[in-house]
């Protein structure tokens, strides 16, 4: 199996867990998703299936109707699918990539949400792949398109380039010293928004937030890559100074050996616990405070989530999940293993 992309510390890795750039597109010749009975959608479905694996045949189909709630839920705390989408829809699908590098919703909001993700900052890269794809399905069926408005999509925020790009940022320092939300004010300004990791609403559990682009329309994809690129490359600027102020101060710094010192020793851990401690071990690997991989935390910040966690449970011992009070023994097992100390 490929190594996960979210496992990996990329440019900016430190700040930039990871990217992601996602297009909407829809059937020139077919009403919306929510225009569709189960017939319609199931009927646009195994057509942009059958055009997208001839593109990428290493792409697996899922149909979402059959999948296990579990499965899709931790699909979901990955940022493979939208939280809606695990709702499973009759006649929604997935096609997604062996790595994880691709996912691409089918009638979900859209006939088509295609998301390509990177580890750190690599929005062209990312934008690259997600454009020959596109430009690939554009070739084998017509897009709802207006000369004015640009692609036009189910929800009107998303009309004109239906691109949304966006980057995961960890950062700690910032939110300690309470400058996240006057960040917020400032960028938004921008036409840029950040929000908690799983997008509006969501609370940035672990000092994990995502920024993305705001405004769609009157402007190029470029445009909106390249401003996003800059205020990342700012912002990754702040939290690294203000984690070097942080750390000065011996409060903080022993926060961060304790938050080590819990992990290696707790039998039960809630998936809040976790992401908090993760999140100051996490500052002090990359710091270089800690004898800790930030390639062994950025996979347990993955993986102690409710559901993944569950799923890879029932993997082991055949099991749908555990009941609460099991799931945070076993997240604590996990994490303690996965942080055991160096043998002499």
């Amino acid at each position: 199996m490929n190594k996960r992309w979210y496992i990996e510390n990329g440019n900016q890795g430190d700040v930039v867990l990871s990217t992601r750039i996602r297009l909407a597109r829809n059937l020139e010749d077919t009403p919306f998703p929510a225009r569709l009975d189960a017939a319609g959608r199931r009927k646009a479905t195994e057509r942009i299936r059958a055009a997208l694996e001839s593109i990428m045949p290493d792409l697996r189909y899922i149909d979402m109707t059959k999948l296990p709630r579990l499965e899709a839920i931790s699909l979901a705390e990955r940022h493979l699918i939208s939280p809606e989408f695990a709702g499973g829809a009759e006649g929604s699908a997935l096609l997604l990539r062996e790595d994880e590098s691709v996912s691409v919703m089918l009638c979900e909001e859209d006939h088509i949400r295609l998301q390509v993700l990177r580890p750190g900052l690599e929005l062209q890269e990312a934008y690259d792949t997600a454009d020959k794809l596109d430009s690939a399905l554009g070739r084998q069926m017509k897009f709802a398109f207006d000369e004015r408005l640009g692609y036009l999509t189910q929800c009107p925020t998303n009309l004109g380039t239906a691109m949304r790009a966006s980057v995961m940022l960890h950062l700690p320092a910032l939110t300690a010293t309470g400058r996240v939300s006057r960040l917020a004010e400032g960028i938004s300004k921008l036409g840029l928004t950040i929000r908690g990791a799983f997008g509006e609403g969501s609370e940035a559990s672990g000092a994990v937030y995502q920024l993305s682009n705001q405004i769609t329309l009157g402007i190029a994809e470029s445009a909106a890559i390249e401003n996003l690129q800059a205020i990342t490359l700012q912002i990754a600027d702040q939290e690294r100074r203000a984690a070097a102020e942080l750390l000065r101060q011996p409060g903080p710094e022993d926060q961060v050996w304790r938050a080590l010192g819990v992990l290696r020793t707790a039998r039960r851990l809630d998936s809040k616990e976790a992401a908090e401690l993760l999140s100051r071990v996490r500052l002090g690997a990359v710091r270089n405070l800690l004898p800790v991989a930030v390639e062994t935390v950025n996979e347990l910040m993955n993986n102690v989530q409710p559901a993944t966690l569950s799923l890879q449970n029932a993997a082991d011992d055949g099991a749908e999940g555990a009941a609460s009070g099991q799931r945070d023994a076993r997240r604590a097992d996990l994490v303690r293993k996965q942080l055991e100390q160096p043998k002499e």
